[in-house]
């Protein structure tokens, strides 16, 4: 028998990347760039909400869209 042959081959490890050394504008700029991320998704949890409110309220705005589906024998009456 010979080494290990079959099988599928491991792939070779990759270097660990060096840490990067940020001066005063770089961590300006990343402190910045999380708190705009932050106001977006807060801003999105509130529009979230203000359309569930309304999905709640119901009336016509709910139903925007939704087609009405009429079964055979049920269709509205023209009187």
């Amino acid at each position: 028998m010979s080494s290990k042959q079959g099988g599928k081959a491991k792939p070779l490890k990759q270097p660990k990347a060096d840490k990067k050394e940020y001066d005063e504008n770089d961590l300006a700029n990343i402190q910045k760039k999380k708190e705009e991320e932050k106001c977006d998704f807060v801003s999105a949890l509130e529009k979230d909400e203000e359309d569930s409110l309304k999905r709640k309220k119901g009336g016509d705005d709910a139903r925007k869209g939704v087609p009405t589906i009429l079964l055979p024998g049920t269709y509205p009456s023209t009187v």
